[in-house]
């Protein structure tokens, strides 16, 4: 067996992966039909999701090359020598195919120092592993390459991960971590990564990774009993488009019109619900309809939100280090109020606020108010919940400032024959709030879970402020709620789901309407 020769400056490298791979369509059958394999880091590992006839559930099962036991004893000799051999700031610095070379060369260099000779397929196997652990997040760096995932749970030691697929729910991996010193490896290694550190003395981890994934963990079993913990909430690159709501029944498409509509003419739009219901997901589909040449401000904790928009200043919170001083502040924090004061200073035609909780709401109120249309999410079951949040501690806002948001979608998390699905369960306009909390709203839309179906009453109170404010008709409104319906329905029905696609196709239609009307064959 020849021994691999060290990799020269302009060789190329043998190790090669597809990071993007073509996301797969997913068959309508009951659960205990499922089978069915896809590409997460190509062509070395998959995931294979299939009805298990033993436990009665799905599985969720990560396919990774296997190592025979001498490729075992020679991946871990070489992963220790890897970590003297490379620089660990250059991984986190490069990326593609530069990073590969740099771990190719140096592999080769420990294999001729250590005498060890492989075959190509071996090779090929050991190169894949150290890419995963040095470069990724070991075990679970699969996971995090499944456009499908939206959380990784790991629950304590000997225990299963749990993920939650777009399609499929809750679901139990194959993967777990065997003993506590490897998943407290792991929890620092995620601390790390966020730019962190855990330790006995301060065991909780908040924060994100650089693809901007949020991350929560648990260091020591006094804190969880079973062992170290984490909860990894992924961050979609490529976040919903419109017509993927359609397709996921999330909303109709009049709705999407409907708040199309209202987004060109500066609504302000409230998107609530409970833990895990859509809200972010929602939102970030009805950024699609802000006009290209706007300029976005937005404001989160953690980075969820993703515009295809040139004009988009996307801001951060920070958390600060130290003790709080007497004002409750950390030294070098940066809160979302703080963010939120400042964007009005920037010229912002839009406002997003990741998350609504606290004293920001004013802010953000007094800027719709003062004429600056504002989105946001906030965690709410209902509009009265919402509102009842709004008028008391800690936030404190007056009912003439509730008053100026528009319009609220109530997102839930329901089943429908059996699967648990995210729908708009309504849509609501806010037409006056008491000085007692009591509100009169009008359900706009309101989803039927019957026929999963969503009902429009016909009759809109913002509509109806439009024509006052800008002087066009209600006829006309509705001509152009029946176009861009329309349109959107033939953008399902023509297969465009891509971000990029979806995107373009939107902006054309605010430079050019007649023209996409007529591409698409809208009348």
């Amino acid at each position: 067996m020849k021994k691999l020769p060290i990799l020269q400056k302009k060789e190329k490298p043998l190790f090669k992966v597809e990071l993007q791979p073509t996301i797969p369509e997913f068959p309508d059958v009951p659960k205990h039909k499922v089978n069915i394999r896809y590409p997460l880091i190509a062509p070395y590992s998959y995931a294979h999701i299939f009805w298990d006839n033993k436990s009665k559930e799905l599985i969720y099962y990560v396919e990774e090359p296997v190592l025979n036991p001498e490729e075992k004893n020679i991946l871990n000799l070489l992963e220790e020598g890897i970590k003297e051999l490379i620089n660990i700031s250059y991984l986190n610095v490069k990326k593609g195919e530069t990073l590969i070379v740099y771990l190719e060369k140096n592999l080769k260099v420990l294999l001729n120092e250590l005498r060890i000779e492989v075959s190509k397929d071996s090779y090929l196997k050991l190169m894949y592993f150290i890419y995963r652990d040095f470069v990724g997040l070991n075990e679970v760096e699969p996971l995090l390459c499944d456009y499908f995932i939206e959380d990784i749970e790991c629950n304590g030691v000997g225990l299963p991960i749990y993920i939650v697929h777009r399609k499929y729910r809750n679901v139990r991996t194959n993967i777990e971590f065997d003993s506590t010193h490897q998943l407290a490896s792991f929890v620092e290694k995620l601390a790390q990564k966020c730019g962190q550190y855990v330790s006995y003395a301060n065991p909780l981890l908040d924060g994100a990774l650089p693809d901007g994934s949020r991350v929560n963990a648990t260091f020591t079993e006094d804190i969880s009993s079973r062992g170290p913990t984490f909860t990894i909430r992924k961050f979609t690159r490529n976040p919903w488009t419109p017509t993927q709501l359609m397709y996921l029944r999330t909303a109709s498409p009049e709705i999407l019109a409907y708040l199309w509509l209202l987004i060109e003419y500066e609504r302000n739009i409230m998107v609530i619900g409970g833990t895990g219901s859509g809200k972010t997901t929602f939102l970030n589909g009805l950024i699609f309809f802000i006009p290209p040449s706007a300029r976005v401000v937005s404001i989160e904790d953690t980075r969820e939100l993703n515009l295809e928009h040139s004009n988009w200043l996307p801001s951060v919170a920070r958390e600060g280090v130290g003790l709080s001083n007497i004002l409750g502040q950390k030294y070098g924090e940066v809160s979302l109020f703080t963010l939120l004061r400042e964007s009005f200073r920037q010229n912002p035609d839009y406002v997003i606020v990741g998350e609504v909780r606290g004293k920001e709401a004013y802010v953000l109120f007094q800027g719709m108010a003062s004429g600056h249309p504002s989105f946001g999410t906030m965690h709410a079951n209902s509009v009265d919940t919402m509102i009842k949040r709004l008028e008391t501690h800690p936030i404190n806002l007056s009912p003439s400032l509730v008053e100026t948001m528009d319009v609220v979608a109530v997102m839930t998390h329901a089943k429908v024959k059996g699967k648990e699905v995210r729908r708009m369960r309504e849509l609501v306009e806010v037409i006056a709030v008491g000085e007692k909390g009591d509100s009169t709203i009008n359900k706009i839309f309101v989803w039927n879970p019957q026929t999963d179906s969503f009902m429009f009453n016909g009759n809109s109170h913002v509509f109806k402020k439009l024509t006052i404010q800008h002087g066009v008709s209600e006829a006309e409104l509705n001509a152009e709620l029946d176009r861009r319906s329309k349109l959107l329905i033939k953008l399902y029905q023509n297969r465009i789901f891509d971000f990029h696609a979806v995107q373009m196709v939107i902006n054309e239609y605010y430079k050019d309407p007649k023209a996409v009307l007529a591409k698409f064959g809208v009348t």
